[in-house]
């Protein structure tokens, strides 16, 4: 695959729990970093990849969501509305599918950046992305190379991106790093309830039509308000001001 995505997914109806009590009365996406959202964080790494049209479910504390949103005039926003259920990973892109068009798209957890870099890892995911291969390309770094993320990892990653889970090993060298391309049409005829898309990925194992691409970047996971802490002065020691 050569051409960027024209349409990302935008993860943005979850409740946050993990964040309270900062999430209390707001969506986790529209805590900032250092001064910045951690959506606008999101949406300003597609907006630099030339990705044109963003489609952004809302559940919790959707009205602020929508809201905030109505400021960016540099992409598309279209809203995927979970006010009546929250819907999970997988339910939710099932409710977006008639939004999301045939091709290609980024699917983008607001939770995670990366240190700035040019190529952006949204450009290698693309020219690593054999479309007539791979069903899904999961983006993943190193888990040593991450700040937020004290779980055991995700993931064993073999050379051509060949993944294999990290099931009951006690340590996997790779987590996923909150994107991924898909093909929309994996969702087709998906029920519109609440179910993980872990569910989607399962089968696509065994053939590899599920890969991971790794990248070379500092990852930072804000999932906690002392990860927040935490990521605030990483950055500030690097030079964002």
């Amino acid at each position: 695959m050569s051409q960027m995505p024209h349409t990302a997914m935008v993860l943005a109806a979850g409740l946050g729990t993990r964040m309270r009590p900062l999430t209390n009365d707001t969506a986790k996406p529209l805590i900032e970093v250092n001064g910045k959202s951690l959506i606008d964080r999101a949406l300003d790494e597609l907006v630099a990849a030339d990705v044109q049209r963003a489609v952004v479910n809302v559940h919790w504390c959707a009205d602020l969501v929508e809201a905030h949103l109505t400021k960016r005039n540099d992409i598309e926003i279209v809203f995927s509305d979970e006010r009546d259920g929250v819907l999970e990973t997988g339910g939710g892109l099932a409710k977006a599918r008639p939004l999301l068009g045939d091709d290609p798209i980024f699917v983008v957890n607001t939770d995670a950046f990366w240190a700035p870099a040019s190529p952006t890892p949204l450009q290698d995911m693309v020219a690593a992305y054999d479309t007539d291969k791979i069903d899904i390309l999961l983006l993943l770094t190193d888990k040593d190379q991450a700040l937020g993320f004290p779980g055991p990892g995700d993931f064993f990653c073999e050379a051509d991106g060949r993944l294999t889970p990290r099931g009951d090993a006690p340590r996997a060298p790779w987590a996923y790093a909150g994107v991924r391309l898909i093909k929309p049409a994996l969702y087709d005829g998906a029920p519109i309830e609440a179910f993980s898309a872990k569910k989607i990925w399962a089968p696509l194992y065994e053939d590899a039509r599920i890969r991971g691409h790794t990248m070379d970047r500092f990852w930072l996971h804000v999932g906690t308000p002392d990860a927040l802490k935490d990521a605030e002065m990483w950055l500030r020691r690097h030079g964002e001001t």
